[in-house]
């Protein structure tokens, strides 16, 4: 499931990448707000995606429960930012997409964000072996 975790972080860090490459077409293309729009969908349903994940990975995987905390604030950041989107408040809206980005890759760039908690096993009967932590 850790695959499954890791995966889902690197095609949110995608999503929100392409995002701001959506919003220059917006500012340049008659219809530019539909594919800014489908990119801003597209990163809240990556974002859901990352918090059933998140969940998978801690319950049935026996990983951190850290992975849910960051998945579902970023899940509100994100929701956040499609309200502050629909409103037009881009004084709010374009730096939090800035720190979405930072916050993407910051939990990206972290090796153990999906890992094991050491000394634990998947059965609370059993302390893991060195192969497994």
């Amino acid at each position: 499931m850790t695959i499954f975790l890791r995966l889902t972080m690197a095609l949110q860090t995608l999503a929100v990448f392409l995002a701001p490459v959506t919003a220059g077409l917006l500012l340049t293309t008659p219809n530019g707000h539909v594919l800014h729009s489908a990119s801003a969908y597209t990163v809240w349903i990556v974002a859901v995606v990352q918090v059933v994940a998140a969940v998978l990975a801690w319950r049935p995987g026996g990983g951190s429960p850290q992975a849910i905390l960051y998945a579902g604030v970023f899940l509100g950041l994100v929701t956040a930012q499609v309200f502050l989107g629909i409103a037009h408040v881009t004084t709010v809206h374009v730096p939090l997409g800035v720190l979405l980005f930072g916050l993407s890759l910051v939990q990206l760039s972290r090796p153990s964000a999906c890992l094991r908690p050491r000394g634990r096993s998947r059965r609370p009967d059993r302390r893991a072996s060195h192969v497994a932590a």
